[in-house]
């Protein structure tokens, strides 16, 4: 018995250190800290078992160290959720923001409703931004808002959904099961933000359910193909995305909703699903020049583009992944206004320092984009200030996006900045 728990013993430092370390190395490349949804672990419940660790599809998320669970690259987590359910104590809560680092979210009730009775929202909006999460919550909603629909109110639709990312379409599907009428407003194109991915960017997932299809196992898939088993679904059950109709005032009046769009167009609905995404609109850089027809903040179709001068500004993933797409057929740039890249995922940063050794990729630390020109753009160095001129043919904007609070606040939803608010916890008895 001695012997054994001797090798016990030694073990459990061996792995305390393993995971020590890791995080001294996550702390040195900004991983350490989370940004998103992140698990956090009650101590005293933690049991040592280690299925968490086991659990979560990214690896070196978690870790054990002296008999507890501890978060390791934490804002590489990506909110599946994994760890949660496979705890057997109930040690694990799913968070968003932190102590020092608030996220703004709007006021949803557990039916996904807001301060407005009869506006709903699902998804990243709220703080589920994984795609199997997103689409059970586009479901949960449809189904909690069937349970209180107003059946006398004198409206076009029942409910209007808004925007059709994996939330919005699920929520679709359901509406389609359930037997109500409906329309779906997309202010781009089918897919919402998964549509923004590079071609070739795979997309981690989970088996899921998708109404009036079944479930969907996928684990690892291109954006192409998990956009094409939507289109599928959609076909099969004759539901036709109003895509490029962007919402620009919902009013409340005599029962129901009065929606508007930027194209002029009006309907009304007694109910409003908003599965827009935190990411409402682009930030932009707000220089001369921008508003060009090279500028673009998404990049949909590398393979089409060759033999240019391209400009990749921004040092998060989606800007490297389109930097390293670009740079196979271009001569790219990359304007990142920090003096290294920060939280960017392993493979990412192996990738992006392997192409600025052999130079197929040329990065401006400390830099900012100050004008854009026809065939030029003028950059400004942080250090000295001095100008940086190159030739330039595209310039991809990766400056994240903007949480669209004028437009909930228009509405009348209330938004509160979260500090370590749990989105999924056990409830104890």
């Amino acid at each position: 018995m001695l012997g054994v728990l001797f090798f016990y013993l030694r073990s459990q430092k061996r792995t305390s250190k393993i995971t020590s370390e890791k995080i001294e190395k996550a702390k040195l490349h900004g991983f350490f800290e989370p940004v998103s949804l992140h698990p956090v672990i009650d101590g005293g419940s933690c049991i040592n078992c280690g299925s968490c660790v086991t659990a979560c599809p990214e690896k070196d998320i978690l870790g054990l160290i002296d008999n507890r669970a501890t978060t390791i690259n934490a804002s590489n987590c990506v909110g599946h959720g994994a760890c949660f359910h496979a705890c057997p104590v109930e040690a694990i809560s799913l968070v968003i923001g932190t102590e020092k680092r608030g996220v703004d979210l709007p006021h949803v009730n557990q039916s996904f409703e807001t301060n407005i009775p009869g506006i709903y929202i699902a998804g990243e909006l709220g703080g589920m931004g994984l795609i199997r999460n997103a689409v059970k919550q586009g479901q949960q909603a449809v189904e909690n808002l069937l349970k209180k629909l107003d059946k006398y109110a004198d409206a076009q639709y029942d409910i209007l959904i808004i925007g059709a990312g994996p939330a919005g379409i699920s929520a679709s599907l359901t509406a389609k099961e359930k037997g109500l009428k409906f329309i779906t407003l997309e202010q781009d194109t089918l897919g919402g933000t998964v549509f923004t991915f590079p071609r070739s960017k795979i997309v981690m997932t989970a088996p899921m359910h998708l109404p009036l299809y079944g479930k969907v196992k996928l684990f690892e898939t291109s954006k192409t193909e998990l956009l094409n088993l939507w289109n599928l679904v959609l076909d099969e059950q004759q539901i036709n995305i109003q895509e490029n109709s962007k919402v620009e005032e919902i009013t409340e009046e005599d029962g129901f909703f009065t929606v508007r769009t930027k194209q002029g167009v009006q309907y009304t609905a007694k109910n409003i699903l908003l599965a827009i995404g935190r990411r409402g609109t682009p930030r932009k850089l707000n220089v001369p020049g921008e508003q060009t027809e090279k500028v673009a903040y998404r990049l949909l179709e590398p393979e089409h583009i060759s033999k240019k001068n391209v400009l990749v500004v921004g040092g998060g993933d989606s800007a490297i992944e389109s930097a390293l797409l670009l740079a196979e057929e271009n001569k790219v740039v990359i304007s990142y206004r920090s003096d290294a890249f920060k939280r960017l995922k392993p493979k990412n940063r192996e990738r992006i320092e392997a192409a600025i050794a052999d130079q197929s990729v040329d990065v401006k630390f400390n830099t900012n984009v100050k004008e854009i020109q026809t065939d030029k753009v003028i950059m400004t160095q942080d250090v000295d200030g001095q100008n940086i001129t190159i030739n330039n043919d595209l310039v991809y904007v990766f400056a994240g996006g903007e949480l669209p609070t004028e437009f909930l606040e228009r509405i009348g939803i209330k938004i509160t900045r979260r500090f370590g608010y749990a989105i999924l916890k056990h409830k104890k008895n």
